[in-house]
């Protein structure tokens, strides 16, 4: 039950966009959040259920309630964006500034120079950036310098210095790297031709540049200067080939912002591609540790926010994956199909592709992480109410009806415990019946894990279809465990999984995780029982042939096999190591039996 001072609070709210925080009883921020109706929001705190158990706790620690009101929902979203940032509350998604990110600078001079620096200082220089990749940049930058030759010096080159003679030109404009402003060699406005053309490049806009270089190429060639002809179509050619392998599907989208969302339990994962005349200019995922169980919308809303800022973006359209509210001004799109949809569907691989490379990760560096997100995988895809961390599975082996056995695998965690397997002979069913053979070494098992009081599984995977299913249910419902332990079936043709009292059956992604530790329990189970299968014949069969020997009965086979391990090393055992085991009279029997046979 809420305090009275918060009801209190909650009854005074306005029904009105803003932003609201929510303090403990040392007056320390917990909360962040916007809401389009501030009273509706907050209340909903307070007269809902939560499953989720952070929420629960948060809810019993709000002692006072803060509030900002605002004039629309855009700008609720801006506002929470920044105080979340500003303050870290413990309960919000994490989201820090990054000033580590490498920049092109474009330096305010008279004869600008162009380099990469990741400090941003205010004195009119202009920066393009930040680029989340070090190699982009270095890329850009050779393809610059190769492409308009520019001074790297750091000299005033005020027009009087200049007129003055103060500076000579040094290695760099002798090695054609520069094309000498410090002597006058190259005036200021064709300097500055070349640095809007960089500007455009660094923008994504190779057109301009092109076309300049193509009608140099053009008079060049028709004033038969064809070695400065060639020069330049060189510069085509390096040209063209970094927009082909820049450009994504069509020139024509320019100028826009791409976002898509994949998340799990705990995680959520954002990638960001920025698209200029066509090519991709920036890629980048964003990381969020889940706080409060929020969904993709509220997630990707803050992450396009932040993303933004971050990039300083300010692209007036967006492509996300489904509707968001983000800022005013902002055109938001849903493709559906062709080009549009293409970029998005790449965007979505990309953060993807991220999400697996740091589950990769996490299995090696943090396998608990791993561990704990598997398991509420499995949890939420099979329909559990709690994490399958000891789960069983049962198969049956006989071939032609002969030797029926059956296997039970453990996994514990979603890895195989072995030292836990366990064979049953079948006892009670005579002949080829999987049915009654599945009933009965479920019974057994449990009945046995019941008696020694042994921690039963969450979760039982029957290898069988409906039929298994059903007989394995009759053995829970005998032991009264029916309804304490989830049980489902697996089918072998389609992998259906089948749920009591359920016609339906529930199929699997093919490439889920869960569907995969599914197939590995079930595949294992397989192989132990087919493996404990054949040593029973294997045992049977040599039984059978010692036991023809006359004066060899079943107590002289066991102390044989305990000795010599198998079958083929008591046939070649010399008379010598039979008698040390069995006397000689035994010894002389069995040599002879294998001289007569073989």
């Amino acid at each position: 039950m809420a305090e009275a001072s918060v009801i209190l609070q909650i009854s005074t709210l306005p029904e009105s966009p803003g932003v609201y925080q929510y303090y403990d009883k040392d007056e320390k921020l917990l909360y962040v959040g916007k809401a389009k109706n501030l009273k509706k929001r907050v209340s909903s705190y307070f007269t809902k259920q939560h499953d989720n158990g952070r929420t629960r706790l948060l809810v019993k620690k709000i002692r006072n309630i803060k509030h900002i009101v605002v004039a629309t929902e855009t700008d609720a979203l801006l506002l929470e964006n920044n105080l979340i940032k500003k303050y870290q509350p413990r309960y919000n998604v994490m989201l820090k500034d990054d000033k580590t990110y490498p920049w092109i600078c474009i330096k305010k001079e008279r004869f600008p120079r162009v380099f990469s620096t990741r400090r941003l200082i205010k004195d009119g220089s202009e920066y393009y950036g930040p680029y989340t990749n070090m190699k982009t940049v270095h890329t850009l930058l050779e393809l610059i310098k190769g492409l308009y030759p520019l001074r790297t010096c750091n000299y005033d080159l005020s027009e009087e210095k200049i007129r003055a003679g103060k500076y000579k030109v040094c290695l760099e404009y002798h090695l054609g790297n520069c094309l000498g402003p410090c002597e006058g060699f190259i005036s200021e406005a064709s300097y500055q031709e070349n640095i809007e053309a960089i500007r455009n490049i660094v923008k994504g806009n190779f057109k301009d540049s092109l076309s300049r270089f193509k009608k140099q190429m053009k008079t060049y060639a028709t004033n038969l200067n064809f070695e400065e002809a060639q020069r330049v179509k060189e510069k085509i050619d390096v040209l063209e080939n970094y927009q082909v392998k820049s450009t994504v599907v069509n020139p024509k989208i320019t100028n826009v912002d791409v976002f898509s969302i994949v998340s799990d339990e705990s995680y959520a994962y954002i990638n960001f591609l920025q698209i200029s005349f066509g090519a991709i200019i920036r890629s980048h995922t964003l990381e969020i540790k889940k706080k409060l169980d929020e969904t993709d919308e509220r997630l990707l809303e803050l992450a396009i926010i932040e993303l933004r800022q971050r990039f300083h973006s300010q692209s007036k359209e967006i492509y996300v994956p489904f509707k968001v509210t983000t800022e005013t001004g902002v055109r938001v799109h849903i493709p559906k199909v062709g080009d549009k949809k293409h970029i998005l569907d790449l965007s979505l691989r990309n953060a993807k592709y991220y999400r697996m490379e740091r589950f990769k990760q996490a299995k090696i560096v943090d396998p608990d992480r791993h561990e704990k997100r598997i398991m509420a995988q499995m949890k939420k895809d099979l329909r559990l109410s709690v994490e399958p961390r000891h789960i069983e599975c049962f198969d049956n082996s006989n071939i032609q009806g002969s030797h029926p056995v059956a296997a039970c695998v453990v996994f514990k965690n979603g890895k195989p415990s072995k030292k836990e397997y366990r064979k049953f002979n079948i006892k009670t069913v005579e002949g080829p019946d999987d049915y009654a053979s599945m009933e009965e070494v479920v019974y057994r098992r449990y009945k046995r894990m019941l008696e020694e009081e042994q921690p039963l599984p969450q979760l039982i995977i029957i290898d069988g279809g409906k039929g298994q299913l059903t007989s394995a249910l009759r053995s829970l419902e005998k032991l009264e465990l029916r309804g304490k332990i989830a049980i489902v079936g697996i089918a072998k043709r389609l992998e259906e999984l089948f749920y009591p009292d359920d016609p339906i059956p529930l199929y699997l992604d093919k490439k889920s995780e869960t569907l995969k530790i599914i197939q590995q329990l079930r595949n294992e189970a397989h192989r132990f029982g087919i493996s404990f299968h054949r040593d029973k014949r294997s045992k049977d069969a040599l039984n059978t042939a010692l036991e023809t020997i006359p004066g060899i009965g079943e107590k002289t086979v066991v102390v044989l096999f305990k000795h010599f391990k198998s079958t083929r090393r008591i046939a070649k055992a010399s008379f010598e190591e039979l008698a040390n085991v069995v006397g000689a009279d035994k010894a002389n029997k069995i040599i002879t039996y294998f001289q007569t046979n073989t």
